[in-house]
């Protein structure tokens, strides 16, 4: 599947969430390695990395009269301003990881900012690579109205050789690299087609 040429009102803005805070995180590379594919190789896809590590616990009494903390606030309009959502997340005890879930949490108190996008979920780590972090995910994802594209699934053992990721958590693996792009490209077309249809 190759990237078409597209004009600047086809552009789509992806929100890049990493459920790992750590910075060596397999799985902030898998943000950071898609990124740098979108910019080399996919027209018309634009991915931004939005730090979850500064967004308080969620605490209702911290909001005010229809409004957030500042984090929380900058945090809400990066997710309204996105067209679609990438997240990579480990598994954490068969799901995924607290950072992530008060990150949610915060983009869906009313009004939910999640609506209506499209999005795709990439894991690396041990076993099943994170698989049973993305089932879980994608349950929450329909109370938040969020549309996950099925296929392709991206699950990465990033423990099993050859060496996956570098010492700093930069993805290495070139056939990775290759299936993460097509995650990209389907969340590209599917983006496209839901902004066909509002």
């Amino acid at each position: 599947m190759e990237a078409a040429s597209v004009s600047a009102s086809s552009l789509i803005r992806v929100a890049g969430l990493s459920g790992s805070l750590r910075k060596a995180s397999y799985n902030r590379g898998l943000i950071r390695s898609a990124i740098e594919i979108s910019k080399t190789s996919i027209n018309g896809l634009q991915i931004e990395y939005i730090d979850i590590s500064p967004l308080p616990l969620l605490n209702t009494d911290l909001e005010g009269e229809g409004s957030f903390p500042p984090a929380v606030e900058a945090f809400r309009q990066k997710i309204l301003e996105a067209d679609s959502i990438l997240f990579a997340s480990p598994e954490y005890n068969y799901s995924f990881t607290a950072p992530l879930k008060n990150a949610i949490d915060w983009a869906s108190r009313p009004p939910n900012v999640w609506a209506d996008k499209a999005a795709a979920i990439v894991s690396a780590g041990g076993d099943f690579g994170g698989g049973r972090s993305q089932y879980h995910l994608r349950q929450v994802g329909v109370y938040l109205d969020l549309h996950f594209i099925n296929k392709p699934e991206f699950f990465l053992n990033a423990f099993q050789p050859p060496a996956k990721f570098d010492s700093d958590g930069n993805l290495i693996d070139e056939q990775a690299k290759e299936r993460l792009k097509e995650v990209l490209l389907s969340l590209q077309a599917f983006s496209l087609k839901l902004h066909r249809k509002q």
